[in-house]
């Protein structure tokens, strides 16, 4: 299917009562966005056709239920307390924003030099990230929704596929959860990993649909990171980073690896 048909299709089925589209070309998104609340959802494009011409969803309607939900959520400002189960945190690159649309401070932390900790509220098919303001005249602090958060994300199932390239392994953590990237928080998981590896255990976050291990014994695995962490990362709904991560000591370090080339 060409892009032009392909966002035709979509405009036609997201046309709706005091919802606006507006098509970037330059950037090849869609912009839906309700005239109400001044809120909405990009789209982009070009991976959402790579996925359909791949055939990984299975109707143009899983997209505009997608953004359906998205809209429906930003309406809604969910309680932080007696939604404790329901707190997680979800990684996203450092050029995502601090700050919502409307201007509030989201609550964040710093993780890596490529990634920051964000939490939502889970509503179901969606999540609303946490404001700052969402905490007052609550018992809650950062503190304790870092806490909460973590907690619940070492609850989750860590479902692993193995593939093996050259004598390295590469495992592929996709839950479709919404929180497979989250995993990488979960320090127990990391440990098992390091554990698991014979050679350099290496880690990916291309996208936040995706966590991605690695067990590197050779420089042909290297290069088969590189290239598996750009195309997952190009493929993403919601990007993170391209570059993989070494992780040595406890810590992640990202690293820039060069075709038949080990990093320093």
């Amino acid at each position: 299917m060409e892009m032009r048909q392909f966002r035709k299709e979509i405009e036609q089925r997201l046309t709706r009562d005091g919802w606006s589209i507006v098509y970037d070309h330059k950037e090849a998104t869609l912009r839906i966005e309700d005239k109400e609340i001044k809120k909405g959802v990009t789209l982009a494009l070009k991976p959402l056709l790579a996925k359909w011409e791949r055939k990984e969803f299975g109707s143009i309607e899983e997209v505009v239920r997608y953004v359906e939900v998205g809209v429906e959520a930003m309406k809604k400002t969910p309680k932080i307390e007696g939604n404790e189960k329901k707190i997680f945190p979800v990684i996203r690159s450092t050029s995502f924003p601090t700050e919502s649309n409307d201007g509030h401070t989201l609550l964040f932390d710093e993780h890596t030099a490529e990634t920051r900790i964000y939490y939502v509220v889970d509503q179901g098919e969606s999540y609303t990230l946490i404001k700052e303001a969402m905490l007052e005249g609550t018992s809650y602090t950062k503190e304790k929704i870092r806490e909460v958060s973590m907690f619940n994300v070492r609850s989750l199932p860590q479902p692993l596929n193995e593939d093996q390239v050259a004598g390295n392994r590469f495992f592929f953590l996709r839950a479709k959860d919404g929180y497979d990237a989250s995993r990488v928080l979960d320090q127990s998981l990391l440990e098992k990993m390091e554990k698991l590896a014979t050679g350099q255990l290496t880690v990916a976050i291309p996208h936040q649909d995706v966590l991605i291990f690695a067990d590197i014994v050779n420089e042909r695995g290297y290069d088969v990171l590189a290239q598996i962490a750009l195309q997952f990362f190009g493929e993403g709904r919601v990007p993170v980073t391209a570059l993989p991560f070494i992780y040595e000591n406890g810590e992640l370090e990202p690293t820039f690896i060069l075709a038949q080339r080990k990093p320093k």
